[in-house]
């Protein structure tokens, strides 16, 4: 799914009004998508109930090895973002149903 089949999946949505525009939804998005950043960096976790938790990790400095030519390299430390799904979406996604 590409944003913009999700701007039209959400536009679509009943939950959304008919006369809420396809600009409005976008804005809506890009502001949800924000916060999810702005969260994560200054929280360092965004957790959301029923979907999953995003993570800032720190990644340490190590040695690696350049693929095309073997010689090897020093790839250094990072800070990157992870992300554990809820069981409700595993289950979603796995196909499990609800007991």
């Amino acid at each position: 799914m590409t944003k913009a089949d999700l701007i039209n999946a959400v536009a679509a949505a009943k939950a959304v009004p008919n006369d809420t525009s396809k600009k409005t939804v976008q804005a809506v998005i890009d502001e949800t998508f924000e916060q999810i950043k702005k969260a994560v960096k200054k929280d360092e976790r965004f957790s959301f109930p029923g979907f999953g938790t995003f993570n800032k990790k720190r990644r340490a400095a190590r040695a690696g090895r350049n693929p095309q030519t073997g010689e090897k390299i020093k790839i250094k430390a990072q800070t990157t973002v992870g992300f554990r799904p809820a069981q409700a979406l595993k289950d979603f996604v796995g196909g499990k149903k609800k007991k």
